[in-house]
């Protein structure tokens, strides 16, 4: 598991890039509260805005996710566990008054950046 990015994956990359050209200024990889062990992929700190851009494999997408055959009492209960913090993790950061946008690898660039937009000219 050490050949596994935590950050600048080919589709984070993709997003930040279209995000610039866009204008919009952000952080990368940080924690957007201290209460939080995890760090949010793109964080608006000023908006209280934090984008995760999840792996399908990683984060159990509806669409594409796999279970592995080989070790699958291993892998199992770790993919379930990755889903749970995701979950744990939105609802820390939106009782704490952020918004959280969650995007899939496979989700088009330019949806992702609109909906960003959109949230953020709301904020």
């Amino acid at each position: 598991m050490l050949g596994n990015k935590a950050r600048n994956t080919k589709p984070e990359l993709a997003v930040r890039r279209a995000l610039h050209a866009e204008g919009f200024r952000y952080r990368v990889d940080i924690r957007p509260s201290l209460e939080l062990r995890g760090r949010a992929d793109i964080v608006f700190t000023k908006k209280k805005l934090a984008v995760y851009i999840d792996g399908c494999f990683w984060h159990g997408c509806p669409i594409h996710a796999t279970i592995p055959k080989r070790n699958a009492d291993y892998w199992i209960p770790k993919l379930e566990r990755n889903v749970e913090r995701d979950r744990e993790t939105t609802f820390k950061l939106e009782s704490l008054g952020w918004v959280v946008l969650r995007f899939w690898e496979h989700e088009d660039v330019y949806a992702i950046v609109h909906a960003i937009g959109i949230n953020w000219a709301k904020l």
